[in-house]
């Protein structure tokens, strides 16, 4: 059975040239959009902050993350609608419901690891297995 409905997060940064009115805008506009679609779960400003390289020959920028569920069609519309809209610098929408399971599948694969007997290691002599006593 296909799922309804998943877990993502998403980061956008936005110009900070737009200044304070246009970076709330946008961050209203996305949040309006992600509500129409889903469901919002959490919201963070992260604020303005240095960007680690220039992009756009911009050192800074403005962060947002929003966590939200929603069908797993709608992250690849509000990719699009991030790529046409000015004022974005660069986004990421990352899918938690693989990282829950990629997360257990390490955990599960350590558990085993640490479960499984550890092999036995042979005390030799080095003297026996040199070439030379051969």
């Amino acid at each position: 059975m296909a799922k309804l409905s998943m877990s993502y997060e998403t980061v956008m940064i936005f110009n900070t040239q737009l200044g304070e009115e246009g970076v709330t805008a946008l961050a209203d506009k996305f949040k309006a959009l992600i509500a129409e679609n889903g469901t919002i779960d959490k919201v963070e400003e992260w604020g303005k902050r240095r960007l680690a390289y220039p992009i756009d020959d911009e050192i800074e920028g403005h962060y947002l993350l929003v966590e939200f569920t929603s069908k797993p069609e709608f992250p690849a519309e509000l990719d699009r609608v991030y790529k046409i809209t000015d004022g974005v610098l660069r986004t990421l929408i990352v899918c938690k419901e693989e990282d829950k399971k990629a997360l257990a599948k390490a955990a599960a694969k350590a558990a085993a690891e640490a479960a499984a007997p550890a092999p036995a290691v042979a005390e030799s002599n080095p003297e026996e297995q040199s070439p030379e006593n051969a």
